[in-house]
């Protein structure tokens, strides 16, 4: 697998801020060092081991929302970071507003595992490159 488009402090500290604009929270970050480890994470699994870009999304997701680096709104960002990696990386995200809070909160409780999370992702997201395909069969 090549090097995926990784989601950089910037990213995250201007959809977080978009977020809160829209939805209401309090703004600023809480630690900027577990703000640093959560982003990097998805990195050391790419070059230490061989997850797949959802594995990877959801390592986004964990590390924003267990490490806690903003003062609000943690799990709308660990979403977010998750999602848009996605995103950029060629996958479409397919899923309802209420099953991203279901199992956005799920993994934030701890009653579902981070490897659930990423099956999930794997389910709501259709690559590009296979939407592009099915199109032109049709």
């Amino acid at each position: 697998m090549k090097e995926p488009v990784w989601i950089d402090v910037e990213d995250c500290l201007s959809f977080h801020e978009e977020m809160l604009s829209r939805h209401g929270g309090m703004s600023g970050v809480r630690d900027q060092g577990l703000l640093e480890s959560a982003l990097n994470r998805p990195q050391q699994l790419f070059h230490y081991g061989e997850p797949t870009l959802h594995e990877m999304a959801a390592a986004y997701a964990a590390g924003i929302i267990k490490n806690h680096p903003f003062l609000d709104g943690n799990k709308r960002a660990g979403f977010m970071a998750a999602a848009l990696f996605l995103e950029a990386n060629g996958y479409r995200f397919t899923a309802t507003e209420e099953d991203v809070v279901i199992q956005t909160l799920a993994l934030a409780a701890g009653a579902i595992k981070e490897a659930a999370y990423a099956r999930w992702l794997r389910r709501v997201s259709v690559s590009e490159r296979a939407a592009a395909r099915r199109s032109k069969a049709r």
